[in-house]
């Protein structure tokens, strides 16, 4: 599928009304279905003989009652579910950022209560219209209004529920797995069985192809922009990655010869937004965890439990990647490099997890020996020389944050033998 596109349905899952909205047109086209039913006499429905029908059995007047009774409490309830929401998320918001909002806005257990309640209403309301009276040529549509029983039915199951999963929604370690879920997801998609092709190393050179607006690369669709360059046998030269913000004017990719159509291939091939997507930036995730880390270890919060968990969870991200190879951004084409990308390497992932948390946590003996020991276990793990070499290094700069900011002495000991354990490790790795 073409990266814009993808970019394009990404955007939609941000949008919270879109599926209240198709729940609600689902019902206004049930509750049509249902009056189109009695009112075609289908399957022995009669409207003129209420008593032999299942379901509702009642008159006109009941069944005004009824619909009005059920189209007033469910926008009521409607209401109280979207207030509920709006506190989670401003909840949300203080204790673990604006930009975990996103995940909750997307949470489609949420979208799909809030149609629920509004589909009720909207049921009710489009059957309510149908009822006559005697004076008014007499039509019950008792299937319909039976319909709308059932419906009121699953709206008080769902108000429960809801109750029960925005409590659960909100706890730290449901948010912080929820996060981690993404990560693994992005890793299984962002890496590779084998290693790819050598980088080159010199600098990008020849024809400069600008950015026509500013915006947050979304999406980059590399397998069409490669196609381009081995049809036009040009090698291009991406300078920015999903994740990175494009000035207007900014240069994003060098071509080694002139080409036609060259501007307008590159900028059908990178997807700008106003915002970071998760779509094919590996460390989106890394930063929301990195987020809640940051704001535990604020003197406000105060917890550092929980940038201990968010530790505990980059570790693992890191044994995922222990097997796989990461990409080169290097794309062949018949033996040839017709398109180099940037990519995220190794170094840029372990910095980004772990330099913001030890900065924050300046003093903090528990969160400083939880990352050495998770540390230690990726070290067991990993199998890579380089790459056992930045575990080191990280090591390294927790040793040193402790031996400058804890005063314990007992606390340093214990600090210096979890990095004297890392050590007797790290060599294993590199065997």
């Amino acid at each position: 599928m073409n990266a814009r596109i993808k970019a394009w349905l990404e955007i939609l899952g941000d949008l919270f009304w879109l599926r209240p909205a198709l729940v609600v047109l689902g019902c206004i086209l049930l509750a049509q279905f249902g009056v189109w039913l009695e009112t075609a006499h289908i399957a022995g429905f009669d409207a003129s003989s209420p008593d032999t029908n299942w379901g509702y059995s009642g008159g006109a007047e009941g069944a005004r009652a009824l619909l009005s009774a059920i189209a007033s409490s469910n926008i009521g309830v409607a209401g109280t579910t979207f207030s509920i929401t709006i506190a989670a998320l401003t909840l949300a918001s203080g204790q673990m950022g604006p930009r975990l909002l996103r995940n909750f806005i997307r949470d489609a257990r949420n979208q799909t209560v809030l149609g629920i309640f509004l589909g009720a209403f909207a049921y009710s309301l489009m059957v309510l219209r149908t009822v006559r009276t005697v004076e008014e040529s007499p039509f019950v549509p008792h299937l319909a209004i039976t319909g709308a029983l059932v419906l009121a039915l699953v709206a008080i199951g769902t108000l429960v529920w809801f109750v029960h999963h925005i409590a659960t929604s909100i706890n730290i370690e449901t948010v912080v797995d929820a996060v981690q879920r993404d990560l693994c997801k992005a890793i299984a998609n962002h890496t590779c069985d084998e290693a790819g092709p050598t980088r080159p190393t010199e600098a990008p050179s020849g024809c400069a192809t600008a950015a026509t607006g500013g915006g947050y690369v979304q999406a980059m669709d590399t397998d069409a922009l490669a196609d381009w360059a081995d049809e036009n046998r040009v090698m291009v030269t991406l300078r920015v990655r999903p994740g990175d913000y494009v000035p207007s004017g900014y240069p994003i990719a060098f071509l080694s010869a002139r080409a036609e159509g060259a501007e307008g291939a590159i900028l059908d091939a990178v997807t700008l937004g106003r915002r970071p997507a998760a779509l094919q930036d590996l460390e989106f995730s890394i930063r929301q965890l990195v987020e809640i880390a940051v704001r535990a270890l604020s003197p406000g919060i105060n917890d550092p439990f929980t940038a201990g968990s968010v530790v505990d969870h980059l570790g693992d991200a890191l044994c995922r990647i222990a097997p796989r190879h990461l990409p080169t951004g290097v794309v062949l084409r018949e033996g040839r490099a017709v398109l180099v990308h940037p990519v995220t390497d190794y170094d840029g992932l372990c910095d980004a997890m772990f330099h913001m948390i030890r900065q924050n946590a300046a003093g903090s003996v528990y969160v400083l020996g939880r990352m050495l020991d998770v540390l230690t276990r990726v070290a067991e793990v990993e199998r890579f020389e380089d790459r056992a070499a930045e575990l080191s290094r990280h090591a390294d700069l927790v040793i040193a944050a402790a031996r400058r900011d804890v005063a314990d002495p007992s606390d340093l000991a214990d600090l210096e033998d979890r990095h004297r354990r890392f050590r007797r490790t790290a060599p294993v790795a590199v065997a």
